[in-house]
């Protein structure tokens, strides 16, 4: 699987894209159909403090699948948004299973 990562109105960190790339690794291998993940990384405005976003969309056979998570910390943001993708890969992989 190819994997896209930005940072948006921020510095680069390698430390998270490792840890990105670890996560989406474990996708991959239980998802083998997938093709693509373009990841957004970036702060926004937020008076809460949960700011820091999360977006990952992921290119497999069908429609897109996308989810984007906001919290106080990019790593419990990124792993949010991990879970949500997972669950949607659980439901198409059914559909594929009853296909």
């Amino acid at each position: 699987m190819e994997i896209h990562v930005q940072y948006q109105k921020m510095k680069t960190s390698e430390s998270l894209t490792e840890l990105l790339n670890k996560k989406l690794e474990g996708l991959e291998k239980k998802y083998s159909w997938l093709i693509k993940a373009n990841v957004l990384f970036k702060m926004e405005n937020d008076k809460s403090g949960e700011g820091k976003v999360c977006e990952i969309e992921l290119s497999a056979p069908g429609p897109r699948i996308f989810a984007k998570s906001s919290t106080d910390d990019f790593e419990k943001s990124m792993a949010e948004t991990v879970e949500e993708l997972r669950r949607q890969l659980e439901k198409r992989q059914a559909t594929f299973a009853s296909h």
